[in-house]
């Protein structure tokens, strides 16, 4: 027979994907939901518990702890290696891909965000997990000239490294000047308003 403790944490587990599942259904209701703490809590704990283990030996990143290195390109196809070229200034890191509705919508709240940071403000650097044609074509037809990588989707992508094993876009996250990571986001902005508001607090933990 199972114990109380047992019962109490498949109960928590059912009741956090039932919520998951109905913010999924009222994406209003989702997104605000999501620009709170407590909301972002709720959503990373029910993914959590349905996300694939990721691979044996990667490394995820943690918060409060420096991201784990990784090679990436760019899209000229030139390597970029992260942290390490994002050293001096905090970064908003935004994963993405073109098929993604909720992504497109809030990229030109992310392209007016590093318009106003500008050269010595919040770095604003997008992940494509996409075909990288459809990434080169994408960005010039829609303004967008804050710096993008690109990645291949799978179980050892730059977002689960990031700590998105459930692969949901958009993901967010805000690393410091020094390459630590300092929170995430699962899920859209809501505005230009939300986006400079999340990433005020460049210095945290």
């Amino acid at each position: 027979m199972p114990s109380h403790r047992a019962v109490v944490a498949v109960a928590l587990l059912a009741g956090l994907a039932g919520v998951a599942a109905s913010l999924l259904l009222e994406p209003t209701l989702g997104i605000r939901l999501a620009s709170t703490a407590f909301g972002q809590r709720v959503l990373e704990a029910a993914l959590q518990a349905r996300a694939p283990a990721p691979p044996a030996g990667l490394t995820i990143a943690r918060t409060g702890a420096p991201l784990p290195a990784m090679t990436l390109r760019d899209v000229n196809d030139a390597e970029v290696d992260v942290p390490r070229a994002w050293a001096g200034r905090p970064t908003l890191v935004n994963l993405w891909a073109t098929w993604c509705g909720p992504c497109l919508k809030e990229m030109p709240d992310l392209q007016a965000f590093a318009r106003v940071q500008g050269r010595h403000g919040v770095r604003v650097v997008g992940i494509a997990l996409d075909e990288a044609a459809a990434v080169r074509a994408f960005l010039p037809a829609h303004g967008i000239t804050y710096p993008v990588l690109i990645d291949a989707p799978g179980p050892a992508d730059a977002g689960v490294r990031l700590g998105n094993p459930a692969g949901v876009l958009p993901f967010s996250a805000l690393v410091s000047a020094d390459g630590r990571l300092l929170k995430t986001r699962i899920g859209p902005f809501a505005d230009a308003a939300d986006i400079a508001a999340w990433a005020a607090d460049t210095t945290a933990r």
